[in-house]
Parts: structure tokens; sequence; C-alpha cells
């Protein structure tokens, strides 16, 4: 309501909504992983965002934002210049804004803590020309008219229902922007204890949910301690001219 777009309060949608991102739990064991519900490539990713922003930019940078930081579309919505902290190179999810009685409210995440979230390369650009200008409280995302976005706002003016169905992903919700950006990040190699914090889950359990059934997930998992393995030895090793001088 506050951006303009919708004539009636989204909080009255909020219970389709819950019944859309929970369903999959009483689906067949192979469907009711939340990576059954995760884009699969970051091409999907990107046609989605440029259909969605074929509209409005901010509505492409809400799936992108949302994907890349396995954001919950709440904290996307609440986020500030100031959480982007190109220095350390992390995002810091620390608010959720959400639509409630009596108009739009902001608190702490589901969680009651700060998430500090890496900046994946895709992103980076994004995130310069979103903070570019802007004072530290200013909301990092707004929408068209200025006012922050909710998942009813995006769905609603974008369309998005046909657009994830032309895409070939029918049942894909704006939730399911988080399922893609932790299962990217469970296959990339990355610590259950480490996506734990990322994704501000209470207990491991449903973090197993977004590793890879089969034997995948070690094998990368291997490479990528192989991988940081030789890059720390090498770090290590010493310089010629190092040698010569302890000589």
């Amino acid at each position: 309501m506050r951006d303009g777009l919708i004539p009636i309060n989204p909080a009255k949608n909020r219970a389709k909504r819950s019944i859309n991102r929970n369903a999959f739990r009483t689906q067949p064991a192979e469907q009711a992983s939340p990576r059954a519900h995760a884009i699969p490539t970051i091409g999907t990713l990107t046609k989605l965002a440029d259909a969605c922003g074929k509209i409005h930019q901010s509505y492409s940078d809400f799936v992108m934002l949302a994907a890349l930081l396995a954001a919950r579309s709440s904290e996307v919505s609440g986020l500030q210049a100031s959480d982007v902290r190109f220095d350390k190179n992390i995002v810091v999810i620390a608010r959720q804004t959400y639509p409630g009685k009596g108009g739009l409210i902001t608190k702490q995440t589901k969680g009651r803590r700060e998430r500090l979230v890496p900046i994946l390369d895709p992103l980076r650009p994004i995130l310069e020309r979103l903070a570019e200008g802007k004072e530290p409280e200013d909301g990092l995302l707004v929408g068209p008219k200025g006012g922050a976005l909710t998942t009813a706002t995006v769905r609603d003016a974008t369309n998005w229902d046909q657009i994830v169905k032309d895409l070939g992903l029918p049942d894909l919700t704006r939730h399911g922007l988080r399922h893609t950006g932790a299962t990217w990040m469970a296959d990339a190699g990355m610590p259950i204890h480490a996506l734990q914090d990322i994704l501000g889950l209470a207990s491991v359990e449903p973090t197993r949910g977004y590793l890879h059934p089969d034997d995948r997930h070690p094998r990368i998992s291997r490479r990528a301690g192989q991988h940081l393995l030789a890059r720390s030895a090498k770090a290590s090793r010493p310089t010629r001219r190092d040698a010569s001088r302890s000589l």
C-alpha cells in the first residue's frame, strides 16, 4: 500500500503466502527438501531478474538480493545502506520489514541476531549502485515510488506467477529465492555451521536440508578444502629473496 502499487493491505495475503512457503512439508521426500524449490542455475536466476526488471529495476534487484544473500523477503526490505560493508566484503542482515496492522513493521530478524553474509561477485555491482549517494540509514532497496517492497508487492506488480511458469518453475515463490542462495552455498562446499549462521537458523538440522543427498557435496567440500590448503601453503612458502636473506 505504501508504495502505491496495490489497493489492499498485503498483510491480508500472508496466510496464502505461508501455505505456499510450507507446502513442501507434506510432499514426498524427494520434494520435501528445500533444494527442490531452488533455482537451478545463475542463468535462470538472471532471466527471472530481467523479466521482473522489465516492470521496474527495483524488482530485479529484489530477486538478486534475496537469492544471493539467501535472505528472507522481509530482510531484503529491511536492509539499509550502512548494512553493506564493502571494506569487509559482507552484508549485515540486522532487521526485517514487513506489513502489519496499520502499516509496515520493522524489527529484529527472525533469529533476533545480526547475520554476516559474504558479498558474491555477481551481487557487488548491484550493491554498489544501490548504495551510491545514500545516507547510512536510508533504505537500500525501495520501490518505484520510494516505498518499501514486500513479497506481495513484488508478486502482484510483476505478475510473478506467470513469469515463473514461463521459466519452467511454476512452484517458485519469493521465499524460494532464499532456498536458492542457501542451496548454491551448500553446493560450493560451505561448512554446514557457517551456512547455518548465514541463514540464521536455530539448529543445524534444518540446514542439512540444503546438502546434496548423494556424494556430490563431499566431493565439492574436498575440492574446496584442497584449494584452501593449496592457497595457504603457497602464501606461507618463502620467496627466493626471503630464502637468501635467511642464509
